[in-house]
């Protein structure tokens, strides 16, 4: 009896004995078939170890972020560092210094001053005298220029009659301009005073008395509420600042301030800007 109970079936170990039967042998041999293969539960179904395996950590995922911070780091070591100092660039040079050096003469300087007087017609009508100024500032000898400046002439697109009336049609008729604030520009702009007066015969004394005449209506109505006298002061050195006499200036006011019903009083002081 003693032998019989040696030799016998061995005891289940004791993670065995839960199963028995049928399901406890399918329940060991599923945790001899994972033994087997050499990896555990953590490994089973392509558990969590496997997918580090080919995961962020290493070159998985086409590279993962190993490899594209790899291609950066050498993309970057392709890059010139930034020294920290500007580079100073060469002024270019002017067309006084490209004619005083020689570089640019002949028939390409006078072609290059032909462009240069049509790009500043272009840009705005002048007169002769204020396209020989500025080109000459530019740089371009007046020796050149001058037969260019001719030629223009001749052909109309240099017109100081012309361009005389039009500076006083739009002063006179836009700004509402007098005639001697109209004279002062056109001397400034370099049209002789032969032209200049040709040119002002187009407004006469009637014009400019219904130019002021506008102005000072348009200035009263934006004053209304203030005192009479200031609002004469004002709108008499607008006028002025305009070219336009103190006396027509005054005769105006007075005539349309007893159109809005004020009545000047006896000591009103309009005698001041006899004087103006």
């Amino acid at each position: 009896m003693g032998a019989a109970r040696t030799g016998g079936t061995p005891r289940p170990a004791p993670g065995a004995t839960a199963g028995r039967g049928t399901g406890g042998r399918s329940s060991l041999s599923r945790g001899t078939s994972r033994s087997r293969d050499g990896s555990n539960g953590s490994s089973g179904r392509g558990g969590f170890g496997q997918r580090s395996s080919s995961g962020f950590g290493s070159s998985g995922l086409s590279g993962g972020f190993g490899s594209t911070s790899s291609k950066r780091g050498a993309g970057g070591s392709r890059r010139k560092e930034y020294s920290g100092e500007r580079k100073e660039r060469k002024p270019r040079p002017t067309v006084a210094d490209r004619v005083e050096s020689g570089a640019l003469a002949g028939a390409e300087l006078t072609e290059h001053a032909r462009e240069a007087i049509l790009r500043a017609l272009t840009a705005a009508p002048k007169s002769r005298r204020q396209l020989m100024d500025a080109m000459t500032r530019k740089g371009y000898p007046p020796e050149v220029l001058e037969p260019i400046l001719e030629r223009f002439e001749e052909v109309g697109l240099v017109d100081d009659a012309e361009y005389a009336g039009m500076l006083v049609r739009t002063r006179h008729g836009e700004r509402g301009l007098s005639r001697r604030a109209i004279a002062q520009e056109l001397r400034r702009k370099g049209i002789d005073d032969d032209t200049a007066t040709e040119a002002l015969d187009q407004v006469d004394e009637d014009d400019e008395a219904e130019a002021a005449r506008d102005l000072v209506q348009r200035r009263l109505a934006r004053t209304t509420g203030l005192d009479r006298e200031v609002r004469t002061r004002r709108i008499v050195g607008m006028l002025a600042r305009r070219g336009y006499s103190p006396s027509l200036a005054l005769s105006l006011v007075r005539e349309e301030l007893a159109r809005e019903g004020e009545s000047p009083d006896d000591d009103e002081p309009f005698g001041v800007f006899d004087d103006l």
